[in-house]
């Protein structure tokens, strides 16, 4: 999982990457290609 400042290029990576909100911090995750996974902060 990679840990970024800002999350808007991470989701751009992949046409499936969704930006969600867990537990206050903000996560990128792709359920068909699992290597983008990314957190902020």
């Amino acid at each position: 999982m990679k840990v970024a400042n800002s999350l808007r290029s991470l989701k751009a990576r992949h046409r499936d990457c969704r930006v969600v909100r867990r537990k206050g911090r903000v996560y990128v995750i792709n359920k068909t290609q699992r290597r983008f996974k990314a957190r902020q902060g």
